[in-house]
């Protein structure tokens, strides 16, 4: 399956857990809350394979990923010493698409995406137009000069707080450590994840 390109409210609703991490999608008396479409508003329990699947999802679209390299991010944070849940989500965190829109450079993954796609970013002084490429601690992600006058950019870099574990200067982001697992979204449970790639 490829990566989702579609609403991103409809699907956040699907999955009752906020895509973009901001609660939008639910705000109060704008947004309906229940499942969209003719049956949205039955309860289903969900058996525990529809359980784990539904975790999994939700991680998923909210990294933008399509299936096979999510599958492949696992395996390979899973060959990692520690706790593989921990691992896989501090892989996922340390794309490089996803560096640029915690240190606040995009207002949302899509559009860090984009912008790294588009060549706006440098890697350690190097041309870096590939999101999936991995971040080591001490990498340097910089801003283009060309592209500092973008006005999304500038916008997001207005709007948006930056990420504890990335120190932001001069239009540069170093990822100083791998983030914790407290910092990281509480509403995921990375076990299930690991249990549905386990069985």
């Amino acid at each position: 399956m490829s990566r989702y390109t579609g609403p991103i409210f409809k699907k956040s609703r699907r999955l009752g857990f906020s895509i973009l991490e901001t609660g939008k999608e639910f705000a109060k008396g704008k947004k309906r809350t229940y499942a969209p479409g003719q049956h949205g508003q039955k309860k289903v329990k969900l058996s525990d394979y529809g359980l784990h699947l539904h975790e999994k999802q939700k991680v998923r679209f909210m990294y933008g990923i399509n299936e096979r390299q999510f599958k492949n991010t696992f395996f390979k944070s899973s060959k990692r010493k520690g706790v593989t849940g921990t691992n896989f989500l501090q892989m996922l965190e340390t794309r490089l698409d996803n560096i640029v829109y915690r240190a606040g450079f995009a207002s949302t993954r899509r559009q860090a995406r984009q912008l790294v796609n588009h060549g706006h970013f440098t890697l350690n002084g190097k041309k870096a137009d590939i999101p999936s490429i991995q971040v080591s601690i001490n990498d340097v992600v910089e801003l283009k000069e060309k592209s500092r006058k973008n006005v999304q950019i500038v916008e997001a870099l207005e709007t948006r707080s930056k990420a504890e574990w990335i120190e932001y200067k001069d239009f540069k982001a170093t990822l100083k450590r791998l983030p914790e697992r407290r910092e990281l979204n509480q509403e995921i449970n990375d076990a299930l994840i690991v249990e549905f790639y386990n069985k």
